[in-house]
């Protein structure tokens, strides 16, 4: 069987790492507010800038 490259991999994982941070349960934990917005949204886009930083990053650095 043929593995995937190490890149591949990285990214693989941090999808798995990201999509429980992006469900319900966890969405929810967020209350208040923060000049007028709902701490809600912060956390949403957050997590939601943060993955795709941290994919671009991985991407950038194939194996370095």
């Amino acid at each position: 069987m043929k593995q995937a490259s190490p890149t591949r991999q990285r990214l693989t994982a941090l999808s798995l790492i990201g999509a429980p941070l992006l469900t319900y349960p966890m969405l929810n934990l967020p209350s208040g507010d923060l000049a007028g917005i709902p701490a809600q949204f912060f956390y949403l886009f957050g997590i939601w800038a943060g993955l795709i930083a941290l994919a671009a990053w991985v991407a950038e650095h194939k194996g370095k």
